[in-house]
């Protein structure tokens, strides 16, 4: 048993842990993080008057990969609605791969970004939040509270068959003054990468 919990203790530190509950704050908005564009940027330089959305996300996930247009439509249905938005590559195991700083920059660049996308160093970001998925969804309102946490809509593998979008109600919704009706959806891709 001595000999194995020098292991559990690393499981331990390494698990990821619960999502945020509905109506927390953001958590760590003042952490710097590096952006693809060079800059070095907080999640509150990325909220915007109406709130932010944060979204774990990655290069390789091929949920993600199949889910890019809608990643990109929301996007700037929330930049529309003044909703700042934030991607975070929390991939700290794929760092000097896949997910390195140099093909993250190629990959926002051949999406044609026009939001931030930055690295979660250690995964502090995607700890913090409870996130687990890519792609996975948190949405803030104005005051920095937690109003929806999920999926972009209830069908990421077929968009030929979505019955409900689930983030652009809920930015709707929050926009709106009302409370969010379905404030907790499902998340389904890739887990993410933590070292």
């Amino acid at each position: 048993m001595a000999a194995l919990l020098p292991i559990l203790l690393s499981l331990r530190l390494t698990a990821p842990s619960e999502p945020l509950p509905i109506g927390a704050d953001l958590p760590k908005a003042n952490v710097n993080l590096h952006d693809v564009s060079g800059k070095t940027i907080t999640l509150k330089d990325a909220q915007k008057e109406n709130g932010l959305l944060v979204m774990f996300s990655c290069n390789t996930c091929p949920t993600v990969i199949a889910n890019q247009q809608r990643t990109t439509a929301i996007a700037n249905f929330a930049h529309q609605q003044n909703v700042g938005v934030i991607l975070l590559n929390s991939n700290e195991d794929n760092r000097n791969g896949a997910d390195s700083p140099e093909a993250m920059k190629k990959y926002a660049d051949n999406q044609q970004y026009k939001w931030y996308y930055a690295i979660d160093k250690n995964s502090e970001l995607a700890d913090a939040f409870g996130a687990n998925r890519t792609p996975e969804c948190y949405l803030f309102d104005r005051n920095g509270k937690l109003v929806y946490h999920g999926a972009i809509d209830d069908n990421p593998q077929d968009e030929s068959n979505i019955k409900r979008q689930h983030l652009r109600e809920a930015i709707t919704e929050m926009n709106a003054g009302k409370p969010v009706s379905v404030s907790n959806t499902r998340s389904i891709g890739c887990s993410i990468k933590r070292k």
